[in-house]
């Protein structure tokens, strides 16, 4: 089987991984000339994520960028610290949150791709995709074309492979700007380790303190979104929205944006609707490509890792094309909806996060199903068992 996959960033080059690791000849096509890919925002990995990276044999080509989270703190709007709870799978090491900048995450994976033997090409922009009845065909800009049984479009939230598909679909304002800032001169804001959320205000704030010192933070704020030049604004501009937002409020939100000099960045929240097709013939959509969801469970590259192995797992245990993608989406459709549900109800405030009692973790703990579905050496069925 060979599986062209488009889009080289974290979904693509992992599902070009997990592929390759069950034995399927695969190569990444990637529009941008380079590995950066959003480098400025950083990101989380949960440990559904990490245990997704583990099954794909990546755990140590990621651990070597980032830092761990082991902690959840969670502080009022008067700065007092009202939980603490540990953080995910926090006892193993390979499964602790990660917080890490997207590029790095996106050059480490891409790395061990190249490593591997994996193809990757980039400055491949796709224009047009042939669907035909044994095989099918991608046409890049450069009018040069690839041939295989399946093409993967994993090329992200303004998807061309989703455009050419159904050019209907289009990602919604999810009714949030997101910001994101870094700063390595702000005295203490907090321990070492530990994932710090602010309920504060109307703005959601978060922060994690890097060993090297180096605070990342992002904040969540209300309003019409911003047209695309203003997603460009220096950070002077940005610096001067967000702060009035924060100053009310007597936690560390404010002076963690103020010591941001040049890192800050924005962006609008942005989801896909539900129900929005992921196939058709042999192209499959996988990642935001098929399943954007807003930011604020901070669940979307681990999705995506995800993703990369059920399919994998889909295509070796299924081997005609069609029942292997069709496979696939059974058993990944209604997590990543769920996803876009309550993280969308966290962004428009019709949902409220749980807080778990000062000193206490959390109560559930890992989705055994979902360790099932993820284990390399276990079957993936046809179709996935009821949820209980």
């Amino acid at each position: 089987m060979r599986v062209l996959v488009i889009g080289g960033g974290i979904a693509g080059t992992a599902t070009a991984l997990g592929l390759h690791k069950a034995g399927v000849d695969v190569t990444v096509f990637e529009a941008h000339p380079d590995t950066a890919e959003d480098i400025g925002a950083f990101l989380t990995l949960a440990s559904n994520g990490m245990r997704a990276l583990a099954q794909l044999d990546a755990t140590h080509a990621v651990t070597a960028v980032g830092f761990p989270l082991t902690s959840l703190r969670l502080l009022d709007g008067q700065g007092t610290e009202v939980a603490h709870a540990p953080l995910g799978e926090a006892d193993d090491p390979a499964l602790r949150y990660r917080c890490l900048r997207r590029g790095e995450l996106n050059a480490a994976l891409q790395g061990e791709a190249v490593r591997r033997g994996i193809g990757l090409r980039h400055g491949a922009r796709l224009v047009s995709v042939t669907d035909g009845r044994y095989d099918v065909t991608a046409r890049f800009a450069d009018g040069s074309t690839a041939t295989g049984d399946l093409l993967v479009g994993a090329d992200g939230l303004n998807s061309t492979v989703r455009g050419l598909l159904m050019p209907e679909v289009r990602p919604g304002y999810a009714g949030q700007r997101v910001y994101y800032g870094y700063t390595g001169t702000a005295p203490g804001p907090g321990p070492v380790g530990a994932i710090t959320m602010v309920r504060g205000g109307t703005t959601a704030f978060g922060y994690a303190v890097s060993p090297a010192g180096e605070t990342y933070w992002f904040a969540r704020a209300g309003g019409d979104p911003l047209p695309a030049g203003a997603l460009a604004a220096p950070p002077a501009v940005l610096r001067a929205q967000l702060l009035p937002l924060l100053t009310e409020d007597d936690t560390p939100a404010a002076a963690l944006v103020e010591a941001s000099a040049d890192s800050l960045m924005v962006t609008n929240a942005t989801e896909l609707p539900l129900g929005t097709a992921w196939r058709a013939g042999r192209v499959l959509l996988v990642g935001d490509a098929a399943h954007a969801a807003s930011p604020a469970t901070g669940q979307g590259a681990s999705m995506a890792l995800e993703d990369a192995v059920v399919l994998a797992k889909a295509l070796r245990d299924l081997p005609d094309p069609r029942a292997a993608c069709a496979a696939y989406e059974r058993h990944r459709r209604p997590r990543t909806e769920h996803n876009i549900t309550v993280s969308g109800g966290l962004t428009r405030g019709t949902r409220t996060p749980s807080r778990p009692a000062p000193g206490t973790a959390p109560p559930a703990g890992p989705d055994e199903q979902l360790i099932r579905q993820l284990a390399w050496d276990a079957p993936l069925s046809a179709a996935p068992p009821e949820p209980r």
